[in-house]
């Protein structure tokens, strides 16, 4: 790809909730004009220009046109960018173009998807293509599955300096959380079930840990059921983004050519207080709300008033532990997302050349890394603490 690219960063969807929160991000941290050239695109100028008043940005700001339904659209829209941020989902019905044209432009991309058995697709069609161009296409760059992939690999250096080589083992563990759901997450997640029901063999790759190592089936992991972990020092739960997040932990290891080992063990639960009882609700989660619709999500209050801690525990495989966290200050679905994908399209654009990172479908910690650390610490509010 060729440096002379107009904008390093287009954000697709910008009249979307998250695509709206995604600008004021990148407004707040890197102005309308100055350190970061970067643009807001969608189907509609009038809407576009609204949302850009709505964020106080310049009339200055650029806005591009381009629709999921038109693939000509899009593809001149990625031969204009360094890096395309899409929030415009479910992917798995309006994604496959614009994954597509950025694959076949050399364009850079990065999604908040967690829709496992669409990656899965994607990865099939269109690594080999991104591989030849030299576009990175970078998928789950939110809370689907920041957090718990950088956390592995935060954890994971930490018990290579602790014991010399990485734990076969990893706990994620979430210690608290609050926040709410969008109506595009729960979009995303009926898409999802209506594809299970057309066919029956993705339930088969949502359950299988390892749906996203082609080639490579690894050892059997531990079951995610409520028990008492006397490891955590607290009873568990199942989380109900385990799924979506273990895949992409698995996914790094086997593109870092198994860094952590291949035998590696990894599952996620919630810490809760005790056996949950009857009926009640096990422990820390999303809140549900009403019926929302695509669009809609948490109000400004709850986004600031959310939070989330993350614990990690890596154990060596003669019992030695080392734990690491990783907290936010904002609700994890949509004010900490927003800032984790708005930087995660900054650090491909300028701190991961592609003699680090060549054209190829990647994860965030086999992609970005350290960089992506140091950024998420600087500009979203995210923390990483080594604990012991």
């Amino acid at each position: 790809m060729s440096d002379a690219r107009e904008f390093e960063v287009i954000v697709y969807g910008a009249t979307g909730y998250t695509g709206r929160l995604v600008a004021e991000h990148l407004l707040k941290t890197y102005g309308a004009s100055g350190d970061l050239a970067w643009a807001m695109a969608g189907r509609s100028a009038q809407k576009l220009g609204e949302v850009r008043d709505l964020i106080g940005a310049p009339a200055g700001l650029p806005l591009v046109i381009a629709d999921a339904s038109d693939p000509a659209s899009l593809e001149a829209m990625v031969k204009r960018t360094k890096v395309i941020i899409t929030t415009v989902g479910p992917y798995q019905l309006y994604g496959d173009a614009l994954v597509a044209a950025c694959a076949a432009a050399g364009t850079d991309y990065v999604d908040l998807t967690g829709e496992s058995n669409w990656i899965a697709a994607k990865i099939a069609q269109h690594e080999a293509t991104a591989k030849a161009s030299g576009a990175r296409i970078v998928f789950s760059c939110g809370f689907d599955s920041i957090p718990f992939d950088l956390g592995v690999f935060f954890v994971e250096k930490r018990a290579v300096e602790a014991f010399g080589a990485p734990a076969p083992r990893v706990r994620g563990r979430i210690r608290g959380m609050k926040g709410g759901l969008s109506g595009g997450t729960m979009a995303s997640g009926m898409a999802t079930m209506a594809a299970v029901q057309r066919d029956p063999s993705i339930g088969a790759l949502l359950a299988n840990p390892f749906a996203l190592t082609p080639g490579f089936q690894g050892p059997p992991q531990p079951e995610e059921k409520v028990y008492e972990d006397k490891v955590t020092g607290s009873w568990v739960a199942p989380f109900m983004m385990a799924a979506i997040n273990t895949k992409a932990v698995h996914r790094s290891n086997f593109l870092m050519a198994h860094a952590w080992g291949r035998d590696l063990q990894y599952d996620e639960l919630m810490m809760i207080d005790g056996p949950p009882k009857e009926g009640a609700a096990p422990g820390p989660g999303f809140e549900m709300g009403g019926a929302l619709k695509p669009g809609e999500g948490p109000t400004k209050e709850e986004r600031e008033t959310g939070f989330y801690d993350v614990l990690f525990i890596a154990e060596a495989a003669d019992g030695r532990r080392v734990s690491a966290a990783v907290k936010g200050d904002k609700d994890p679905g949509y004010g900490s997302t927003s800032r984790m994908l708005g930087e995660s399209a900054v650090c491909l654009a300028r701190d991961v050349p592609r003699s680090v990172t060549p054209g190829g479908c990647w994860t965030t910690a086999s992609a970005m890394g350290d960089a992506l650390i140091r950024r998420l610490e600087a500009n979203a509010g995210l923390k990483f603490v080594v604990e012991s």
